[in-house]
């Protein structure tokens, strides 16, 4: 592996490595961004190799580096409606798989959607993620009213129409276009492992090079497209993370999120230990280093087994708050998690105070 310029021999000891990025003093900005153009991680064993290093800190000083110099001090925020837990999928590892029967299915209504989204963008969110389960009944069709209501929301703020991010599953080219003629501006599909026989088993549903030909045609179609996947999944590897990785930069994201894999007790994967979060926040760092430019969230899954570290120090500059209505919220169980009751307005207040905590500027 070459990291700054000087080979680093594949078999050197962790206390090797250590010792040489201890050495490696970035006293500048520009030093940094010359710094990462030396850095190579084309191969996931270049990357599982760094993903092992002892002491990161050097990596993470240098992923925030590249996201001050590229995306500066600004936190975006989104307001997450998740709109339908309902789900033909029976991936093992997510709560909302159709084979779940301990939890209360719903689908919002169109008004109470649009209504929902109405209040998020008076708070002043200028971007609008709706998120649900490959949910059948909402058809394209029905989407693109759906994706017409929310962007239809532009006398609130003088920054025009608010952002639509869907996140609705696979779906045809045909139907991906159709919600882009729609209004649609970002979408987010989420590879969950670049792994094809770990994918095969994750998701008895699906095959992985489906998933990667709806993100291709995502691009193509002209969306903001987003993927991502999670850390410790059983029989994920380094070198698995390292193909994550690497997928993400083939097909050029502009969003990643990558969070740890939170075990559902309603689910196959039921007592499988949680991922580590110090993992996910390697793995967001060495993200912000192939991706200078692209949006990487602090994502849920992370905020709930790291609530009190530090979220912005790695790389991250999104972060998403959920504005699901209270009676919706807690049915929507990819993975357990304790939610407090929706207040949209004092949320996102709380919300621009930890972003400012951290020496952010909340937008």
């Amino acid at each position: 592996m070459t990291v700054y310029g000087i080979v680093i021999p594949s078999a050197c000891h962790c206390l090797q490595r250590d010792l040489f990025f201890e050495n490696c003093a970035i006293k500048t900005i520009k030093e940094t961004i010359m710094a990462v153009k030396d850095i190579k991680l084309d191969t996931p064993q270049d990357i599982a190799e760094l993903l092992d290093l002892e002491d990161f800190g050097q990596i993470y000083r240098l992923a925030d580096q590249v996201r001050n110099e590229h995306m500066g001090d600004t936190v975006h925020m989104r307001a997450i409606i998740e709109f339908s837990n309902v789900c033909k999928r029976q991936c093992i590892y997510c709560g909302l798989n159709k084979s779940n029967r301990e939890i209360s299915r719903f689908r919002m209504s169109r008004r109470e959607i649009e209504e929902t989204a109405r209040q998020a963008v008076m708070a002043g969110y200028r971007t609008v993620v709706l998120q649900s389960g490959e949910d059948d009944y909402f058809t394209a069709e029905r989407l693109g009213k759906i994706v017409g209501d929310v962007k239809a929301l532009d006398g609130f703020q003088d920054t025009g129409p608010p952002i639509v991010t869907l996140s609705c599953g696979e779906l045809t080219r045909e139907e991906y276009a159709y919600l882009k003629e729609k209004g649609a501006d970002r979408y987010l599909l989420k590879h969950e492992t670049a792994d094809d026989a770990l994918y095969s088993r994750l998701h008895p549903c699906g095959e992985l090079k489906s998933r990667i030909n709806c993100l291709r045609d995502l691009k193509e179609v002209g969306y903001e497209t987003g993927s991502g996947f999670m850390i410790g999944l059983p029989g994920q590897s380094l070198e698995t993370v390292g193909k994550d990785l690497l997928l993400l930069k083939e097909l050029s994201c502009e969003m990643a999120g990558i969070g740890p894999f939170i075990s559902n007790p309603k689910t196959p994967l039921a007592g499988e230990q949680n991922g580590s979060t110090e993992l996910a926040r390697r793995a967001v760092a060495i993200a912000r280093l192939l991706l200078p430019k692209a949006n990487l969230p602090v994502t849920t899954s992370l905020a709930i087994l790291a609530p009190e570290e530090n979220p912005f120090d790695f790389g991250a500059n999104v972060i998403m708050k959920k504005v699901t209505p209270d009676e919706y919220k807690e049915a929507y169980e990819i993975y357990p998690a304790e939610y407090s009751k929706t207040n949209i307005v004092r949320d996102k207040k709380e919300l621009e105070e930890k972003i400012r905590f951290y020496n952010r500027v909340p937008k």
